[in-house]
């Protein structure tokens, strides 16, 4: 795997798991302030959920990485 392939393959698995931990802990205020949507969180703790995605992404990449440098999952056969 060259690095501009690792580099893309993260990008792609950190966009993936954003998207499944944005809305961990995510709860409406009781009283939202009138011009603003009712169901926006009202601490949305971004810093704290892209720690938690770049975590989970590194994890899932060096599994996916071992995987594909040992050619125990191979895509050029298919």
């Amino acid at each position: 795997m060259n690095p501009y392939t690792a580099i893309m393959l993260f990008v792609i698995i950190w966009w993936v798991v954003i998207f499944a931990v944005l809305p961990w802990g995510a709860r409406p205020p009781e009283n939202p302030e009138p011009g603003h949507a009712p169901s926006a969180p009202a601490k949305p703790m971004l810093i704290r959920k892209a720690v938690i995605t770049t975590v989970i992404s590194a994890v899932i990449w060096g599994v996916l990485f071992y995987l594909i440098t040992n050619d125990i999952l191979v895509f050029r056969e298919f």
